[in-house]
């Protein structure tokens, strides 16, 4: 790695950090070393010390101890602290729960507070159990309801409204039990890539329902209004339906809602209904977690050298990974008292459980760092042990520090008693680290490898083959590296059937698709085992998995004790860029069908439109849109303030492309989603909004006319193409988008998106 800022950063690190981490100042421009921010981050969570009576020395030293932890990337907290830290927002969790009960002032009290929570920077979990029905009647109105999923398009859109211009996009869970009334509806909700889609939606499936369906019985349905049976479905045929549509899209995910409950630390206190946006964080209404993950990749050592190979041999750092986990816990801690939450029952209800989630990422990392393949036995039997022993020793900490400070408040209304007393209601987690994986320079959760070497597309068409660096040490040091291999590792996505590479090597770096599914879920059930809340892990299958694989796959997370599954089919969803050429090429060959060729219409003598101008990094923009005689866009022209040039003709090219578009009867807002969105290295601002490049000042020309009185031929409405679906390409740089622990990632410049 490249060191900068004395600190061990590689380039794409520090790019990440810059673009979404450091200060700015009001023109944009980054006015924080990546130095700064881990100070910052580390004096001001060390403040809360200053509660329990520590001295301004005592105070300094575990600032440099926090900095010590978080600059050597050995431990990272979630993304809100990092960003928020120290600053005047303040906010520093990234996961909350809240109610949504069977009222119009409940449901819009819970809108108007996760738009509160989202400007904020947070993501927000939903169950929408409670709401009664479709078509059930209203007794205050005697109206009827129009059910659950029809409100969730109501923090759609909030959530679409908020988080525009935001550091990190709003993001929400949605879930519904499985024996609620409308549940047939909720499973297709987002059966079309264009409905839901600030929202993750999960089954939760009940330990009778599982019963039902091993016994391939009817199970009720329960309108929870009235609390009485309404129907009866089988449960296969609802589980295959779950199934299929997983296996279409990747949603609706499932979640083992008793088993959850199962592990509540505070039943007394309340039910567990809902999750934080991945998956991994069940929390009471109103709650709120502090996440943080340690990077497993910084605690191994050598331990001897291999003189055949003239390699080293590691073995797991276990005082290296002590020392992590105690300040972790600390680090955590302090971080409940030193938040600014958005919400004073926010604040109320997680003060009264302080819960948090020490999690890892790197672990593909460290396995490969021991020799050991990611879908092996031995590689889960060392996934329990890493984390058992994570947990044992983040509940000694936690308990060192109810001695010193005191146990959490609802301690007596728990499953705590008086031979382990503890600071924190719940101490493990492992959520997705997209972002942070990023800037740590490892394998992100406890994922595989996403690739061993893959293209990163930089300006002017170049290529640039970035390659895993313990994959780059260990064929430099066994004499089988070269260009010419990288390129094919890059072009084939894993190594397998390369019979260049030694066999050993083949089966250590190991990527997402060379492990079977079921192999997936039981790494996720190993590291589940000693997890107090949950684990976040994407279950990948290749393009020609059949929907017999999705159900295995939750049989056996069922049967293994996982509280929940997320899976990803490889180019299941329409516009998703597949990871490797050759994937995309044969499938669409398979399903492309014959089609009427398309004509598109003849230019009419008159047409009549506008000139507007647009401000863009290349200078001005005219666009003019242009109308036929029946009011539909017809074509569109364009022209730079400067004659000539790269811009101008590239401008001028996408142009007569949206207007043969148009001429054949596309949909203008099907250009607007194609175009918008699209970067440069040159964004700028028109009349208080973002102009990220030409691309993107041309589809705005068009929305513009489209919304602004005339008749056009689309209806103005539509969603952003980089926020559309969770896409291959990345709309931020273009880069491939993997799908792990939940979370869409571009590896290439640190776009993520959770739902």
């Amino acid at each position: 790695m490249k060191a900068l800022s004395g600190l061990s950063l590689n380039s794409n690190s520090v790019k990440v950090l810059e673009k979404r981490y450091l200060k700015k100042n009001e023109e944009g421009n980054v006015v924080e070393t990546p130095e700064e921010l881990f100070r910052r981050v580390a004096g001001f969570v060390a403040q809360a010390e200053a509660n329990y009576g520590k001295s301004q020395y005592d105070i300094e030293l575990l600032t440099e101890e926090f900095y010590s932890m978080t600059s050597s990337l050995d431990f990272l907290p979630n993304s809100p602290t990092l960003m928020n830290a120290g600053r005047p927002l303040g906010q520093l969790s990234a996961c909350f729960v809240l109610p949504v009960e069977d009222s119009m002032e409940s449901i819009f009290e819970a809108v108007k507070n996760a738009a509160i929570i989202h400007k904020s920077g947070g993501g927000t979990g939903f169950s929408f159990s409670h709401l009664r029905p479709k078509g059930d009647v209203v007794g205050s109105t005697k109206g009827i309801s129009s059910g659950p999923i029809s409100f969730m398009a109501v923090f759609d859109s909030a959530t679409e409204a908020i988080k525009q211009g935001g550091t990190r996009r709003g993001a929400n869970m949605g879930i519904l039990r499985v024996d609620h009334p409308d549940i047939l509806d909720f499973i297709a909700s987002k059966d079309h890539n264009q409905r839901l889609n600030n929202f993750n939606i999960s089954v939760a499936l009940t330990d009778a329902f599982m019963g039902a369906l091993e016994k391939d019985e009817e199970y009720d349905l329960i309108n929870p209004h009235t609390g009485v049976s309404v129907k009866r479905l089988k449960a296969k045929d609802v589980f295959s339906l779950i199934v299929k549509q997983a296996w279409k899209n990747g949603e609706p995910g499932i979640i083992f809602i008793d088993r959850m409950n199962d592990g509540n630390p505070t039943a007394k206190i309340g039910t567990i209904e809902s999750t934080n946006p991945c998956g991994e964080q069940p929390l009471l209404p109103y709650e709120s977690c502090n996440l943080g993950s340690i990077n497993l990749a910084r605690h191994v050592r050598i331990r001897a050298q291999n003189t055949e190979h003239r390699t080293q041999i590691y073995e797991v750092d276990w005082e290296k990974l002590r020392e992590t986990t105690w300040r972790a816990v600390h680090f955590l801690d302090n971080v409940i008292d030193v938040n600014k939450y958005p919400l004073k029952k926010i604040e109320e209800m997680t003060r009264a459980n302080r819960k948090i989630g020490l999690g890892v990422m790197g672990w593909a990392d460290m396995l490969i760092q021991l020799g050991v393949a990611y879908n092996s036995d031995e590689a889960a039997r060392l996934a329990e042990e890493v984390m058992g022993f994570i947990q044992a020793e983040g509940r000694k900490k936690s308990s060192m520090l109810a001695e010193e400070r005191g146990v959490f408040p609802n301690f007596e209304h728990s499953i705590y008693n008086d031979k382990m007393k503890v600071r924190n209601a719940t101490i493990t987690t492992i959520a997705p680290t997209g972002t942070l994986s990023i800037i740590a320079g490892c394998s992100s959760g406890i994922e595989p490898l996403f690739a061993v070497s893959f293209v990163r597309n930089v300006l002017e068409g170049t290529k640039l083959y970035e390659v895993n660096p313990y994959f780059e040490k260990a064929a430099k040091e066994r004499g089988f590296w070269s260009r010419e291999l990288v390129e094919k590792i890059a072009e084939k996505g894993s190594l397998h059937g390369l019979k260049e590479i030694p066999e050993d090597v083949r089966n250590t770096f190991t990527t997402a698709h060379d492990v079977t599914p079921l192999e997936h879920v039981r790494m996720q059930a190993a590291f589940q085992k000693y997890t107090d809340n949950a684990v976040s892990k994407t279950v990948n299958f290749s393009h020609n998995a059949a929907t017999k694989d999705v159900e295995d796959v939750y049989i056996l997370a069922y049967k293994l004790n996982c509280k929940g599954v997320t899976v990803y089919r490889d180019g299941s969803r329409e516009e998703q860029v597949l990871s490797t050429g050759k994937t995309k090429t044969e499938h669409k060959a398979q399903h492309t069908e014959q089609r009427e060729k398309i004509v598109p219409r003849k230019r009419p003598e008159v047409v009549r439109g506008t000139t507007r101008i647009m401000k863009t990094g290349c200078g001005n923009l005219y666009v003019t849109v242009n109308e036929d005689e029946e009011g539909n866009l017809f074509e569109l022209f364009t022209s730079m303030g400067k004659a000539g040039g790269c811009a101008s003709s590239q401008a001028e090219a996408i142009g007569r492309l949206a207007s043969l578009a148009l001429r054949s009867n596309v949909e203008p807002h099907e250009i607007v989603k194609q175009l918008k969105g699209i970067s440069c290295h040159q964004p700028s601002w028109s009349d208080g909004g973002r102009i990220l490049s030409c691309s993107d000042a041309l589809a705005k020309a068009i929305e513009n006319y489209n919304t602004g009185g005339k008749k056009g031929n689309g209806n103005g409405h539509h969603k952003d193409s980089a926020e559309v679906v969770l896409i291959g390409a990345c709309p931020e740089c273009g880069g491939t988008v993997e799908h792990e622990g939940g979370c869409a990632v571009c590896h290439s410049c640190g776009f993520t998106k959770c739902s």
